[in-house]
């Protein structure tokens, strides 16, 4: 965006330049005198020099921060609220961003040879109780005692390893509790393959059911053997327990949003492929039933058949970082603008290269939180949904703010220059030109930005460049400005008469100008809000209280008009509105067909 301002302000300054040093010359030619062209080229100057788009620029991008944080999504670089209205992609955790991030524990199942409360112990040996994990919490709140025993050595739950292994003391006995994936679990432990089928089978079940499952084990630790090596083999297997985690309210209608609006969204975990499945089916994620793959199968599938095979997924389960950091750099060489969410360490490299990195507030490290450009206050993916919608909201915001300045400055601009080298007496003084600016900047500032966002997203088109204006916008800023310039070029030279009353049709042409400023606006804005009303309102006040009041009206070289003048000015502004609603007729028209 910052690079399409360059190009727009580039452009209009080249032309500005242009305008003033031909009108010093041509004036300054037909016998005006040097300090009347350099008078005539600086005032052009200080119409025509397009200083407000930069600063309306910075200034919405500050208005959409605010509007942001007050949908509880903090952001930490302002770039990021630019993009969050493009993102096309987003690949989201599953806990605490889908769903509640409040885990349960639902079922437990030991075995033959251990009680419940046994194997709950176990796998509180295995736990942390100060990380605040929800699975660690969940597990430390079912244990039958609340002991802390002496840890003699601890070796932590990584993405690689999927295990979490400590060995703990309680007295002179000694032993290694052991709690991760299944699968991880039980290649470890004494089973023969009948057992391991069983348990696997079990594990699938439960899975299927939308439970988050880890396996137990453990075994005997005498306190000669070296506690640095961690242990890897000669488990017991203890058993399995299963947790609930259910989904957030209203994440299925943002996905629903999602779809509509053609943002495509994958969820990336590192559950079991069946539990991701269970979830993604029960809030509606992706085709029916969700396409899963596990985050290995996905790096060998993209090395087959490129990028175009995420076409074909829904869920990536089983992922590590490697795999999540991945995803999104094919996802960005194919053109999509990703948005990564993330809590943890692990997360870090994939929130680095997102486009737009979304941390959690609630649960998130400090890393993860530092590396983002925004953090979500309530960790919920609804809130993903309504800052898409603001960001969109905002360049729409924008596109209007720059749309009513070109409209304006195009006639401001072109009979500034063209009706003095007509031969026609100076149109705008000084003061007409600090008097207009007075209107347009707290239009151009004040109006638009505070155009209503939604929660609800719509398909826009996607641009593989990013401009300011669609084709049919362009023709309608380039028509009107053109059209406005026509009437007040006329009405100039109308009021001017045979007698040259050139305060009269200086009156005439401004009063033209301001009533097409005042109905571009009003059009624009739809007058939703009061900052539309009391600016329009201002305008058009200062206009007849500047113009009709004698005193006043000869301080600023003009004359009282009369009614038809008035009538005339009035018939200007309602020829204005014919192509801005035209051309908006065939912007709707037009969106619709892209959306089909």
């Amino acid at each position: 965006m910052q690079r399409a301002v360059g190009r727009l302000v580039t452009w209009l300054l080249v032309v500005a330049i242009a305008f003033c040093g031909i009108l010093a010359t041509v004036r300054w030619y037909q016998g005006h005198g040097l300090l009347d062209a350099l008078i005539s080229a600086v005032t052009l100057a200080v119409a025509a020099l397009p200083e407000e788009f930069p600063v309306v620029l910075t200034f919405f991008l500050g208005v959409g921060v605010y509007r942001l944080a007050k949908r509880r999504a903090l952001v930490r670089r302002g770039v990021v609220v630019e993009n969050i209205g493009r993102i096309t992609t987003i690949c989201s955790d599953k806990t605490g961003t889908l769903t509640e991030g409040r885990l349960c524990l639902a079922h437990q199942y030991p075995s033959e040879d251990l009680s419940i409360d046994q194997l709950l112990t176990i796998a509180a040996d295995a736990s942390l109780s100060e990380e605040g994990d929800p699975l660690d919490r969940a597990i430390l709140e079912a244990a039958p005692t609340n002991r802390t025993p002496d840890v003699i050595a601890r070796f932590p739950f990584t993405e690689d390893r999927k295990r979490e292994v400590t060995i703990v003391r309680d007295g002179r006995i000694a032993h290694v509790a052991m709690k991760g994936a299944p699968e991880t679990v039980l290649s470890m432990c004494f089973l023969d393959g009948t057992q391991k089928k069983a348990w696997l089978r079990q594990v699938q079940d439960l899975a299927e059911n939308g439970h988050k499952v880890i396996a137990c084990a453990y075994k005997p630790w005498t306190l000669v053997e070296d506690s640095a090596n961690e242990p890897d083999r000669d488990f017991e297997f203890a058993g399995l327990l299963a947790f609930e985690d259910p989904a957030r309210e209203g994440v299925r209608h943002a996905l629903q949003q999602c779809r509509q609006a053609r943002i495509k969204v994958i969820m990336v975990t590192g559950d079991h492929p069946a539990t991701a499945g269970a979830l993604a089916a029960e809030v509606g994620l992706g085709e029916t039933p969700p396409r899963v793959v596990t985050g290995e199968e996905m790096e060998a599938r993209l090395s087959e058949e490129g990028s175009k095979y995420l076409d074909q997924v829904d869920v990536v389960a089983r992922a590590v970082p490697v795999h999540k950091h991945t995803l999104v750099r094919c996802l960005q060489s194919r053109g999509e603008i990703v948005a990564v969410t993330g809590d943890g360490v692990n997360d870090v490299p994939a929130l680095k290269v997102a486009d737009v990195g979304i941390a959690m507030g609630e649960r998130g490290t400090r890393s993860a939180r530092e590396v983002a450009s925004i953090i979500l206050m309530d960790d919920n993916f609804r809130t993903i949904v309504g800052a898409i919608a603001e960001g969109r909201q905002l360049f729409a915001n924008l596109q209007m703010s720059f749309q009513y300045l070109l409209m304006v400055h195009i006639p401001l601009v072109l009979t500034a220059a063209l009706i003095p080298l007509m031969g026609y007496p100076i149109l705008y003084l000084p003061i007409h030109v600090v008097w207009l600016e007075l209107i347009i900047h707290p239009t151009a500032l004040l109006v638009f930005q505070y155009h209503p966002g939604t929660d609800e997203l719509r398909y826009r088109p996607r641009q593989e460049k990013l401009s300011f204006f669609t084709p049919i916008q362009t023709l309608g800023i380039a028509f009107t400005g053109l059209l406005v310039t026509s009437l007040i070029y006329w009405s100039y030279v109308r009021s001017l008469g045979i007698g040259r009353d050139v305060d009269h049709a200086r009156a005439m042409a401004m009063v033209v100008l301001i009533v097409a400023s005042g109905v571009v606006t009003s059009l624009l804005s739809r007058l939703r809000g009061k900052a539309a009303i009391s600016v329009t309102v201002f305008s058009l006040i200062s206009a007849a209280v500047l113009i009709q009041i004698p005193g006043l009206s000869s301080l600023l070289n003009l004359k009282p008009l009369h009614y038809d003048d008035w009538l005339v000015a009035a018939g200007s502004g309602a020829l204005v509105c014919l192509p801005i609603l035209g051309f908006r007729f065939l912007e709707v028209a037009w969106a619709k067909s892209a959306g089909r």
